[in-house]
């Protein structure tokens, strides 16, 4: 490929048709390469690859949009050599080309710069003490291709200040390539919301025949159908200096009527080649006024003077919509721009500069020149001194490379070389067989590989690494979990079932209501207390039932919240005697029915039992059982608080330890034993005739209590931190209220609803004892 390029530019120079005056030198221990796009080619006959004689020309455009640039490229220069801070005792000097807009002339360009002499030498330099030390340019797709992969062969830096293709991010492929803004990718979130916003979900797409462009159009095609738009068309407008008249006219028309005939309104256009812009000015002859344009990023910042045109200043493109480039301030340059004169640049190196700036050409006597013309004289509309666009990004990238070149002398400074040693463009090289290791990963060294070959694995869960090319993880202490990115420690998150929790605040307002509702029934007991209902089955069983529902209801209270010594404490022997007290008063009203009608057979052994406090003893001998287990689970290995980092990753969840887990078990199996006792002896006593008999209600409510308690156990088993405590909150209340609604809810039908069937008549009718109140 080197040896192509360099016939070609040697046959460009030596015919003189590559405009040497176009150029600009200054001297220094290190040079800045320049590639602007100031000219653009001209082509009189064919190109023929079997003619050696066949030469393109590049005439310079000199419009002072284009001066700018130079004029950004000096100015930044001499600012830089005059900071004491920045490379002392080193003189910056640069030589910067005309692309002409053309990849050819681009490479000819960089070969000269790299040859420092007028016939082109590739591997050779005639720099005289001087050094290139890297490239700064801005250029179309393919000129830009070109040049990266020629200075990637002698290992220069290159570094785009315009907008660059995608397909320049590929650091294997082009490993010294840089760029200032990025990828072309960013602007597809410009681009497809406001496509959406708009409505626009039918467009066409307009590109250059450039493989590259055509590339990244068929990426924006796609984005814009991930977006849920559609795209009509993409059509390739062919280069009118690289395309003849008649295959140029019929390309036109092809694509004139795709537009014209086309549904879709809005067309994008993106190109990096003005040429393609002026192409498709010329021969939109026709009526699509209609259509709205929209540029690309890079298709807005290209502009030209040589055949007036810029994407404003076209017909079929007035009302077109641009994303433009951001603007920013250079300090001191407007005060540059406006102090200046001709006499600033009489060295013949930048005769070039002097006519399209002041109108002078001094060299060949013109009269006009008086060596004190300045900018201000200017119109503004060519040179608007207040926006800078690409100029700023062009200040930002020579103060880039100057600073890494600085920090690479100092480096050879601190090692005790001298800051005049040679600079080599190998010296930025990265030769590595595997690349470092970041934080948040570790080294996993194969040993059927060198020691510089590895792999980096992420770190396991719960470990971080905050160095580079770490050996080993570390693991965070309990309190703490790694970062998403594994390279910190963050302290957990302490999660229990709190009060400002949604689950907690409807948990302990249903046991607020169902508290409140026991409290309403009982009240009503008292209320009726001399009615045969009430008296019915031990009235006092039923005050007490009753007063241990509420208490049920308000231990659900000691479950949420932030979890403490006493709380813990409470929560499960509380609830143990509570719930024991309950169940051992459903057991004893079903033993006072059974003796109640036992004792009307005649010579019945039972009658001795009627009317005495049989049910309170057994209330307290049951209670005792379950206050002895929780008094030995207390005092041999009671609950307390503590903090679990195991269940759930990055949470810290702060519970009660039972202590004792069988301890758990047993009080809460000694309540499902008495519950099912009380379930078996009211299910065989269900069907004694009476108005008043419970042992129906009473069974049924055993079964609701002991199948929710069944389902508890799994439940609780399988679920970690606040929602295991809200399962078994849920169980209490569940098992609560089907006491609560089975026992007491036909009663209070009667009582409120239905007080004609609470009579002693309607009780003496069913022959019910009248010793069993």
């Amino acid at each position: 490929m080197v040896y192509a390029v360099v016939s070609r530019c040697q046959t460009t120079f030596r015919f003189g048709s590559y405009d040497k005056g176009k150029t600009f030198f200054k001297k220094g221990d290190l040079i800045l390469g320049g590639i602007f796009t100031n000219s653009y080619p001209i082509l009189n006959i064919p190109l023929s690859f079997t003619n050696i004689n066949t030469t393109e020309s590049c005439k310079l455009d000199e419009s002072l949009y284009y001066i700018r640039h130079y004029l950004t490229f000096y100015f930044a220069i001499e600012e830089t050599n005059q900071n004491a801070e920045i490379l002392p005792n080193i003189t910056l000097g640069f030589h910067v080309i005309g692309s002409c807009s053309d990849a050819s002339f681009s490479l000819c360009g960089v070969l000269s710069i790299l040859s420092g002499n007028e016939e082109i030498v590739p591997g050779y330099t005639c720099h005289l003490k001087s050094h290139v030390a890297g490239f700064i340019g801005r250029l179309p797709s393919l000129a830009l291709h070109a040049i990266a992969r020629l200075t990637g062969i002698y290992g220069y830096p290159q570094i785009s200040y315009g907008l660059t293709e995608t397909s320049l991010n590929e650091h294997a492929e082009f490993p010294y390539f840089y760029h200032s803004f990025p990828s072309d990718y960013s602007h597809y979130h410009g681009l497809t919301p406001l496509l959406r916003h708009f409505g626009w979900s039918w467009v066409g797409m307009i590109t250059s025949t450039d493989e590259n462009e055509i590339m990244y159009c068929e990426e924006l095609k796609m984005e814009i159908i991930r977006s849920g738009g559609c795209v009509d068309f993409l059509e390739s407008i062919p280069d009118i200096m690289s395309s003849s008249s008649e295959k140029l006219e019929k390309r036109s028309e092809q694509i004139l009527n795709k537009i014209y005939k086309s549904k879709a309104n809005v067309i994008i256009i993106h190109t990096t080649k003005i040429i393609i812009i002026e192409t498709f000015c010329l021969i939109s002859y026709k009526n699509i006024d209609t259509k709205l344009f929209i540029f690309s990023m890079e298709t807005s910042s290209i502009k030209s003077k040589a055949l007036l045109v810029t994407p404003l200043i076209c017909n079929a493109l007035n009302g077109s919509l641009r994303l433009t480039i951001p603007k920013g301030d250079i300090p001191g340059f407007k005060d540059f721009l406006q102090n200046i004169n001709s006499s600033t640049f009489l060295k013949p190196s930048f005769l070039p500069l002097r006519r399209p700036v002041f109108e002078c050409d001094l060299f060949n006597g013109n009269e006009n020149c008086t060596r004190l013309e300045t900018l201000p004289n200017i119109d503004a509309s060519l040179f608007d001194m207040d926006h800078f666009e690409l100029s700023y990004s062009l200040y930002n990238m020579i103060y880039a490379l100057a600073h890494a070149l600085h920090n690479l002398y100092m480096s050879k400074s601190q090692l005790g070389n001298s800051l005049k040693m040679e600079y080599k463009p190998w010296q930025v090289l990265r030769s590595v067989c595997s690349e470092s290791c970041t934080p948040g990963y570790r080294k996993v060294i194969d040993h059927e590989k060198p020691v510089c070959c590895f792999d980096c694995v992420p770190c396991s869960e719960g470990e971080y690494s905050n160095t580079t090319d770490a050996l080993n993880c570390i693991k965070c202490p309990e309190d703490q979990w790694p970062s998403e990115k594994k390279d910190e420690c963050l302290p957990r998150v302490i999660d229990f079932l709190s009060y400002d929790d949604p689950f907690g605040a409807a948990l302990s307002s249903i046991s607020c209501l169902l508290f409140i509702i026991t409290g309403l029934v009982l009240g009503i007991f008292i209320k009726y207390r001399d009615t045969p209902v009430v008296k019915a089955n031990n009235r006092n069983l039923s005050y007490i039932l009753l007063i241990s529902l509420m208490l049920s209801f308000l231990c659900t209270l000691v479950f949420i919240g932030q979890p403490g010594a006493v709380t813990c404490l409470l929560r499960q022997s509380a609830l143990g005697m509570i719930f024991t007290i309950a169940v051992s008063s459903v057991m004893a009203k079903t033993v006072t029915v059974v003796i109640a009608f036992r004792a009307n057979k005649p010579s019945s052994k039972l009658r001795k039992w009627v009317g005495t406090r049989v049910s309170i003893y057994l209330v307290l001998l049951c209670t005792s059982g379950e206050i002895v287990i929780c008094t030995i689970w207390l005092i041999m290995s009671p609950p307390f608080p503590e903090y679990d980092t195991q269940s759930v990753t990055g949470k810290m969840i702060l519970q009660c330890n039972e202590g004792c887990t069988v301890a758990f078990y047993i009080v809460v199996g000694y309540m499902g034993v008495l519950a099912l006792l009380s379930f078996i002896v009211a299910f065989l006593v269900r069907k004694v005739p009476d108005s008043f008999n419970e042992a129906q209600n009473i069974t049924f409510s055993m079964l609701v209590f002991c199948s929710v308690w069944v389902s508890f156990i799994p439940s609780y088993l399988s679920t970690k931190g606040k929602y295991m405590v809200a399962v078994e909150i849920f169980a209490i209340l569940a098992s609560s209220a089907g006491l609560l609604g089975c026992i007491f809810t036909p009663k209070c039908y009667i009582i409120l609803l239905r007080p004609g069937l609470n009579m002693r008549e309607h009780l003496i009718g069913r022959k019910y004892p009248k010793n069993a109140t």
